[in-house]
């Protein structure tokens, strides 16, 4: 996968507690990447912009001590929650739509960060359906990957890398699509 660049947030916890870190992480990241989408209305003129749609949440999640992802223990992941961003959008950019967002929005943006991101050689997979059933998807993923020479290489530089293609406050669980990516290397 080559570099690409990224507004981010990190934290901890379950994702799925109403109003909880990951919430409102989402909120800043959408506001903040809609700023930026919208900037020419906003005064500010960014050099090389053409329209663009905003892309999907990506999210990359691991926990303490484990290369496995456990998801009996949710209150336990940690997580990069990041969208991404054309090439012409560049950090200064960020700190505007940052700024921006805080005032118009009324919401803290401080922890979010322009992230530049490079994973190196992946595997991915569609998954549809419920994330707790991701396993299921990641054992044919492993399975492939060692009928053909390669194996998974989750380090706690190279995450567990997932790509929302549905919004399941719209699309019922057994419905959802979720690209499940991993770093993957060859067998020694």
């Amino acid at each position: 996968m080559p570099k690409a660049n990224f507004v981010a947030l990190r934290g901890k916890g379950n994702p799925n507690e109403e109003d909880g870190a990951y919430s409102r992480a989402l909120g800043v990241l959408y506001a903040v990447s809609y700023t930026l989408k919208m900037s020419g209305k906003g005064g500010r003129a960014i050099e090389g912009f053409f329209e663009y749609v905003v892309p999907p949440l990506e999210g990359f999640w691991w926990q303490e001590g484990t290369l496995c992802v456990n998801y009996a223990d949710k209150s336990s992941f940690n997580w990069i929650s990041v969208i991404r961003v054309p090439d012409f959008i560049c950090a200064s950019d960020v700190e505007w739509a940052k700024e921006e967002a805080r005032r118009k929005k009324k919401i803290d943006c401080a922890a979010l960060e322009f992230l530049t991101i490079e994973e190196g050689v992946c595997a991915q997979i569609l998954h549809r359906g419920s994330y707790d059933d991701e396993p299921r998807t990641i054992a044919l993923m492993d399975e492939f990957l060692s009928a053909h020479g390669w194996e998974s290489d989750i380090s706690p530089t190279r995450l567990h890398h997932e790509i929302y293609l549905s919004d399941p406050r719209k699309t019922a669980a057994e419905n959802c699509k979720t690209i499940i990516r991993q770093p993957i290397k060859k067998v020694q």
